[in-house]
């Protein structure tokens, strides 16, 4: 017996179990946005705040380990650095 025949996703998506199974995740997501909204927005602001040292690590790794900080750089310039920290 010859068991050739492949699994077409596209044509088991178009057949009937297909249809009911796109028709049972549509009211699944329904479900899920409508129930759960709140409890994202209720989360968004804590979200943000924990998102801000990620990004300021991220956002700081390409200052090149701040090379042009090293005391020999200031000995060279004459002066201390009385600016603070410029980029």
């Amino acid at each position: 017996m010859d068991n050739s025949q492949e699994f077409n996703l596209r044509q088991w998506l178009r057949s009937t179990p297909g249809q009911v199974f796109l028709m049972f995740l549509a009211i699944a997501a329904v479900f899920l946005i409508t129930e759960h909204t709140a409890h994202v927005l209720g989360v968004l602001p804590y979200a943000l705040l924990l998102l801000c040292p990620l990004l300021h690590l991220f956002m700081h790794s390409g200052h090149d380990d701040h090379a042009g900080h090293s005391p020999q750089n200031q000995r060279d310039s004459g002066s201390d650095n009385t600016q603070g920290h410029v980029h």
